[in-house]
């Protein structure tokens, strides 16, 4: 309080020294800065016996325009060493120091970020309050009793993103109400919405119902990409969050400029930890010292985000290399389809890299083996090309990181609508298990594997066709059947439950053409047939159990997304 980056920072402490005092007596603050009021750079000192530092050019990067507190970090961008032999006097020596020093580089200030947002955002008043209007929601969750999703989405859109985004933050918020939550208790959010170019806007709207004030312990992590939600009869706004009734978590916020992760760019944490499973909101390519996306293409924004993934985890005491669970990587349709493929080599080339280091280094660490989904997106955050989210299992306890991984014996799993196991079933299947605690599965039905399922019905030409638009209904329905009857082995199989279940999604490309009301019919019935057929499988409830993501495109290779069906999904044991 008093001190303005803009005219303060880089001065030398004696030019400030009365100043200081002045503010001592009118606040109370810390001449010294011992409170936290600032921090110092040395540029010279006795210990510095052959030279001083001589910055030549910095920038002044404001991380919070707060009209009470202002933020900014002195970033020095050129500097030199200066022999102090060659130095005829000090006092020279100063006076030159204090003319470069008033040569101020240009200040940059870092967008929406959370202090400036909380700075800026009011109490809701009547222009945001939709009254006496009843809208129509589409509400899914899953059955787990401690830890669950809810997913909400608009059915009547108001045909304007901050209206819509609106209103699903207070159905949610009602929602966390009946089960007598709050926002405190959401570890993640995931956020889609249909125009990137209304990010702000979106974060704006956001943060008048999720603030520290309501999350003492810290505002859930996140992850925000544009999705092509109107072509598929979605609002403008989509919303899935993810809920304990358990309060006690880790959550890491990187709020000022660093040289080693990069601030949030919105108003949400950058990790959660909760119960073992370490939740990363969404990584971009950004340098961290300049907040700015690395110049040199797709494949260089996405060594970054797994640096910047890495560096978050090592807060943690883990490593993306060890203990990652799962990734989701998004890709933005504006890559091209060979840097798409260098997506995916540099993607188990950096992981394997991690993991010689980790060996040479003498860490004992059990390397899981993590699934990987990329998804088409229509943009992400800054214009960036890739965004990387990370799901790691970080267990307490240090002799917990050395046990031995390995899967119990198979139950049998029964058979449902005359399906039985196949050797090619493998193959739709990738999962990461750590026995009676994590489950974590990515089903992928290719056109390929389509054509297998549905092969009475299908044309014989469907897979050169390279078109899913000859998907009808019925074959739809099949599809959804047998995606529910695998899922149900795979969870059978590795001793899970569906009430295990934290979060289940069906991506669905854009090109099915296909309405979401459709698709979510087809699923829901699959499971109520399930149910059924077996009581003890799924529990009956009047919402769906997953939620229906539209995509443009996903798959388990980044060069090749173009899967008809992908579900994730994620268990725990309670």
């Amino acid at each position: 309080m008093g001190l303005d980056p803009a005219k303060h920072l880089g001065k030398e402490l004696a030019m400030l020294n009365a100043y200081l005092h002045k503010l001592k007596e009118a606040y109370g603050i810390n001449v010294c800065g011992e409170g936290g009021e600032y921090e110092t750079l040395t540029l010279d000192c006795p210990l510095f016996i052959n030279a001083r530092i001589v910055l030549d050019k910095y920038q002044v990067v404001m991380h919070s325009s707060d009209s009470i507190a202002p933020v900014g970090v002195l970033h020095p961008l050129a500097f030199h060493l200066e022999n102090k032999a060659d130095i005829q006097s000090l006092k020279t020596v100063d006076k030159i120091h204090e003319g470069r020093m008033q040569k101020r580089g240009p200040v940059f200030e870092v967008h929406d970020s959370l202090e400036r947002l909380e700075a800026t955002c009011k109490p809701l008043d009547s222009a945001d309050q939709i009254d006496g209007v009843e809208h129509k929601f589409k509400i899914s969750r899953t059955n787990n009793k401690s830890t669950f999703s809810i997913g909400c989405w608009l059915q009547d859109s108001c045909n304007g993103l901050r209206e819509d985004l609106t209103i699903v933050l207070r159905k949610i918020e009602s929602q966390l109400e009946g089960f007598g939550f709050g926002w405190e208790n959401v570890l993640y959010i995931h956020l889609y919405i249909d125009d990137m170019n209304k990010f702000s806007e979106a974060n704006e709207t956001y943060v008048k119902f999720i603030t520290h004030e309501k999350c003492p312990f810290g505002v859930p992590s996140r992850s925000t990409v544009e999705m092509p939600l109107v072509e598929m009869d979605f609002s403008r706004a989509y919303m899935e969050v993810l809920v304990s009734n358990n309060k006690d978590k880790k959550v890491l916020h990187v709020q000022s400029i660093s040289c080693w992760a990069p601030s949030c760019i919105g108003p949400y944490s950058q990790a959660t930890l909760h119960e073992g499973i370490l939740l990363m909101a969404g990584q971009l390519g950004l340098d961290p010292p300049t907040m700015n996306l690395c110049s040199g293409g797709p494949g260089v924004e996405h060594e970054q985000a797994l640096k910047n993934s890495e560096a978050i985890a090592k807060s943690f005491n883990c490593s993306i290399s060890t203990s990652a669970i799962a990734f989701v990587i998004y890709c933005s349709k504006n890559i091209s389809s060979l840097d798409r493929l260098d997506i995916e080599k540099k993607q188990e080339t950096i992981l394997r890299q991690m993991k010689i280091s980790d060996l040479q280094e003498g860490k004992k660490y059990k390397a899981l083996e993590p699934i990987t989904l990329y998804v088409l997106v229509s943009d992400l955050p800054k214009r960036a090309f890739v965004e990387v989210k990370p799901i790691l299992y970080v267990e307490d306890g240090a002799d917990a990181a050395i046990e031995t991984i390995t899967e119990k014996p198979c139950s049998k799993a029964s058979c449902y609508w005359g399906f039985k196991q196949e050797n090619w079933h493998d193959s739709c299947i990738q999962k990461c298990v750590i026995p009676g605690k994590i489950c974590a599965i990515i089903l992928s039905i290719t056109s390929e594997l389509a054509a297998k399922i549905c092969s009475d019905s299908l044309p014989a030409d469907y897979v050169n066709d390279n078109s899913q638009h000859s998907l009808s209904k019925g074959h739809m329905e099949q599809l959804s059947k047998f995606c529910i009857y695998l899922l149900d082995k795979a969870i059978t199989d590795n001793n899970f439950a569906w009430e295990d279940i934290l979060s289940l999604r069906f991506y669905i490309p854009v090109s099915l053409q296909m309405s979401v009301e459709l698709i979510q019919s087809m699923f829901s019935n699959a499971l109520f047939e399930l149910s059924e057929m077996n009581q003890r499988k799924v529990k009956n409830c009047e919402e769906p159990i997953f939620n229906i993501v539209p995509v443009i495109g996903a798959g388990w290779s980044a060069s090749s997304m173009d899967d008809v069906v992908t579900c994730e999904l994620l268990a725990r044991k309670s």
